[in-house]
């Protein structure tokens, strides 16, 4: 296939970018997975959220186009595991389910040896810990957890606090925050779809594209006005002035989506307050942090830029800098 292509379908909004919900199988990386996908679209370029490794299979978001800059959103849903852990030792059922119980809440984890990142101590947490069977020293778990936790590693810290030792046999992620392993679609189901294109008929590969916006509309939405989304698109942070309304509730240290009246997604950024609080903040940024999805060149600056860097010169501003150039 031809990488000039515009886009792999069309109509449904996906012609510029869209995702892929790829149910991956065990043996290729997920880099493997994401090139096959690439090929079989006929894009130039494609990536994926949520590294699994060759051995596990299940869940993969692949994204192209516009949703190569979204990919970091599905980072931030927490991913759902199955998986079968193998006992060095005998424990008892009430024993093994106190214990992992135990390990529901925050918990430090160090990366494996053979991980690509950085082996750095960090904090992840754990939202279901759960044995749904067992069979003799071996039984499989559910897993919650934040994206980015190693479930090998929390095998093996399990058997530890067991005192009998353990390992992974076994794992698949079968859901990535409210996406579960049912929308997911094999590499052959992609295949039939683009074979179907190339004859004419590109419904049924448009049927398994999901649009950039079924990711960023799962977290909670600031409407920002004009003077506000062009500020935002050059990088600034965002102040109550330039807020329009808030049409749902959301926490400190939530990650929001921020859109225009008209309803683009301009960025994304973290609440520093909770969204029944920012009204009443006279001044600085209520979201900061900012991620940015659109070409600012798309967005004129309707601000001066200020004299004094440490606010803004308007109520409705967000800007404490004037943008690049």
């Amino acid at each position: 296939m031809s990488g000039a292509m515009t886009g792999p379908a069309s109509g449904g909004g996906t012609e510029d970018g869209a995702f892929l919900l790829v149910d991956k199988p065990r043996g290729p990386t997920s880099h493997q997975v994401t090139a096959w996908v690439r090929d079989l679209l006929g894009v130039d370029r494609a990536g994926h959220a949520g590294t699994l490794d060759p051995n596990v299979s299940g869940v993969l978001w692949i994204g192209y186009g516009s949703a190569l800059k979204l990919l970091p959103l599905v980072l931030e849903f927490p991913k759902r595991y199955v998986g079968v852990v193998q006992l060095h030792g005998s424990v008892g059922a009430r024993e093994l389910d106190r214990t992992l119980g135990e390990f529901v809440g925050p918990i430090y984890q160090t990366p494996p040896v053979r991980s690509a990142v950085k082996r750095e101590r960090r904090v992840r947490t754990i939202y279901r810990l759960a044995r749904l069977e067992s069979d003799g020293e071996r039984f499989v778990i559910d897993v919650i957890a934040d994206s980015g936790t190693y479930i090998r590693t929390l095998a093996v810290d399990l058997g530890e606090a067991l005192g009998v030792g353990a390992h992974l046999e076994e794992l698949r992620r079968i859901s990535t925050g409210p996406f579960e392993e049912t929308k997911a679609v094999t590499l052959g189901q992609l295949a039939d779809a683009v074979a179907l294109r190339s004859e004419g008929d590109p419904a049924p590969l448009a049927a398994l594209l999901h649009p950039i916006e079924e990711v960023w509309r799962e977290f909670p939405e600031i409407v920002v006005k004009d003077p506000a989304a062009s500020a935002l698109a050059h990088g600034a942070g965002l102040a109550s002035g330039g807020i329009l309304k808030i049409p749902k509730a959301f926490a400190l240290g939530a990650r929001v989506a921020l859109i225009t009246r008209n309803g683009e997604l301009v960025a994304t950024g973290v609440a520093r307050y909770a969204s029944s609080e920012v009204a009443s903040v006279p001044h600085g940024w209520v979201v900061e942090e900012t991620r940015v999805f659109v070409d600012p060149s798309r967005f004129p600056a309707l601000w001066r830029p200020s004299r004094r860097a440490s606010r803004p010169e308007s109520p409705d501003s967000v800007a404490d800098r004037s943008p690049a150039g």
